[in-house]
């Protein structure tokens, strides 16, 4: 963590941050002294989340917000600046999958996935560019998925909407660059998170995600937070465009 320092009184946004890999963000910026308000739809989770964020940073709090709707995130990045006296970080990590065979997708889990995933990190994206455009500095992480890069099974709206995300990560990085606005992404593996425990109790779902991960083990919520410090931090000021893979050497085969 020493090597962060400088993302001390950093003021950083996480969507999602209340569980799992969000809330391991959220922790970890909180530890190095940055100030964060964590987003997501369960006041009890995260009001519970923030109450460990607190222990290190004391301004940190949450805003109620869901991603789906654009009034929503417009709400939801203006109180956390407000609460905060502006921004320096946004960290687009909300999602959700809805594992299903592509025959059996419906128009409603297709909505649900692309708007979450898609939508809601654009729209959080381009209201947290009205702050970034005027300072003329901030840095967006999107968390994508390898699914971005690789094909699976029951994940035909997921593989999209990741994709997508890539994509949108690279337009963002060249039309704000002048601004001096650094967007980039991290596309984790599988994660070993409470959120996930329950689908690898399938034993034959769990060998095979291993046998495709060269390094032949889940990755751990931290393994993505620390591409994330990264990309957040000094060392990461000329990377914009790019997608870090934290996949296990999944994709390089």
């Amino acid at each position: 963590m020493k090597h962060f320092a400088e993302l001390k009184g950093k003021r950083v946004m996480v969507t999602g941050g209340s569980k799992g890999i969000g809330k391991d963000i959220a922790l970890s910026f909180a530890k190095l002294g940055a100030t964060v308000v964590i987003s997501g739809r369960n006041d009890e989770a995260l009001s519970a989340a923030v109450l460990e964020l607190k222990r290190y940073s004391p301004d940190c709090s949450y805003v109620k917000a869901d991603i789906r709707h654009v009034a929503d995130i417009h709400k939801m990045v203006d109180e956390a600046a407000a609460h905060m006296g502006g921004l320096d970080v946004l960290v687009n990590n909300a999602g959700v999958n809805i594992p299903k065979p592509a025959i059996e997708v419906t128009e409603e889990d297709w909505d649900s996935i692309l708007d979450t995933n898609l939508k809601g990190s654009f729209f959080s994206s381009q209201r947290a560019a009205k702050y970034f455009l005027s300072q003329k500095s901030g840095k967006i992480i999107n968390i994508v998925s390898q699914m971005a890069f690789v094909g699976y099974i029951k994940r035909a709206a997921y593989c999209s909407s990741k994709g997508g995300a890539v994509q949108m990560t690279k337009a963002l990085a060249v039309e704000w660059a002048p601004y001096n606005i650094k967007v980039n992404a991290v596309a984790p593996t599988f994660i070993e998170t409470e959120l996930t425990s329950n689908m690898f109790e399938d034993q034959d779902f769990y060998q095979d995600v291993i046998n495709r991960i060269p390094l032949g083990k889940l990755a751990q919520p931290s393994d993505v937070t620390g591409a994330v410090l990264f990309l957040a931090s000094d060392m990461a000021n000329f990377v914009t465009g790019e997608t870090i893979k934290v996949d296990g050497g999944w994709t390089a085969i």
